[in-house]
């Protein structure tokens, strides 16, 4: 099969690019690399079942000759991090609608099967937990740009609903939570990715607020086979899907845990949301999803506990710090430094 994945070069998409072309798929990327890093799939560029096109989803002419030699597509491109969402809002609602516009429609001209991907910041300030895909939700106020994130990729699922609904477009929707795992960097605010290099140096653990916000972290491999199976499930067209790990851990203990595993002798530094992010900043205390949907659909559930996600983290930033990467001689392939 032909497989187009937008956002093919970032954290996600180059894992889940590795995983199909171990199956055997042809495999093509499009990515701008304005998040995603040349050299998450530096080791795919020479496969013969593999292409790459560095350039942006809106552009139309690209899209439309990458979308009619494919079978199916991904569409993993977007703003992502707290702190691009904060720092950069018309970027983020302008990437997140106007691209995905671009796929749904590109993707109705050749009758191709899409797999949307949305967030957990959708569900904003829930308080029925765990999350379900039908619950009722609740935004903040626009003047806040921290909800931006969260309302753009809510007009993806409602547009990415409504091409099935009225076109027959077979789409599949997905709200991802906290993803983690090798390649992910930290230079947008995630959060393990931040803490690990920050154990491994030897300089504070940065916790915003007070540190008992709780989070569900789930492993990059586990979310690549639910996507995998998703798209080989005709059941699943026209529905949505949460994807994450129910295995809830506070931020503080999740710095704890990272300081042990690493045997790494650095403090904890508290730091308040508002010099973080600016006045105003509003944060989720809990997020936990209902993973029911998706198990009964294709028989999906994480397998990879948190620790050894961790493990493998850490692992693998340690020898990043401690070998020279060939991003040294390459600008395209430098990652962003840690904020």
């Amino acid at each position: 099969m032909k497989i187009l994945i937008t956002g093919g070069a970032g954290f996600i998409g180059s894992h889940l690019a590795e995983a199909l072309l171990a199956d055997g798929h042809h495999v093509t990327v499009i990515d701008n690399l304005s998040t995603g890093r040349l050299e998450n799939i530096e080791p795919f560029i020479k496969l013969p079942h593999f292409d790459f096109a560095i350039e942006t989803i809106t552009d139309r002419l690209v899209m439309d000759r990458l979308v009619s030699e494919c079978d199916l597509i991904y569409h993993l491109a977007a703003a992502v991090g707290v702190k691009l969402i904060v720092q950069d809002p018309v970027r983020t609602i302008e990437t997140n609608v106007m691209a995905t516009e671009t796929v749904l429609k590109t993707a109705l001209r050749y009758r191709k099967k899409v797999l949307v991907a949305s967030t957990s910041e959708v569900y904003g300030k829930g308080v029925s937990f765990p999350f379900n895909e039908e619950d009722d939700i609740v935004l903040g106020p626009t003047s806040r740009h921290r909800w931006a994130y969260a309302a753009s990729k809510m007009v993806d699922e409602f547009l990415s609903l409504a091409y099935y609904r009225q076109y027959d477009l077979p789409v599949v929707n997905f709200r991802l939570f906290n993803t983690i795992g090798p390649r992910q960097t930290g230079s947008y605010g995630m959060v393990v990715p931040s803490f690990v290099r920050q154990a491994l140096a030897g300089r504070p653990l940065t916790v915003y607020g007070d540190g008992k916000q709780s989070r569900c972290f789930c492993d990059v491999t586990d979310v690549v086979r639910a996507l995998i199976l998703l798209a080989e499930c005709p059941a699943a067209e026209g529905q949505l899907f949460n994807i994450g790990n129910t295995e809830e851990v506070t931020i503080l203990e999740l710095a704890q845990k990272i300081i042990k595993l690493t045997g790494s002798e650095s403090d904890i530094q508290f730091v308040s949301y508002d010099e973080a992010y600016g006045p105003g900043f509003e944060d989720m205390r809990r997020r936990v999803p209902d993973i029911s949907k998706i198990g009964d659909i294709v028989g999906w559930s994480p397998r990879i506990s948190l620790t050894d996600t961790l493990t493998g983290v850490i692992s693998s930033l340690a020898k990043r710090k401690n070998n020279t990467p060939s991003s040294a001689t390459d600008p395209n392939m430098r990652t962003k430094p840690q904020p």
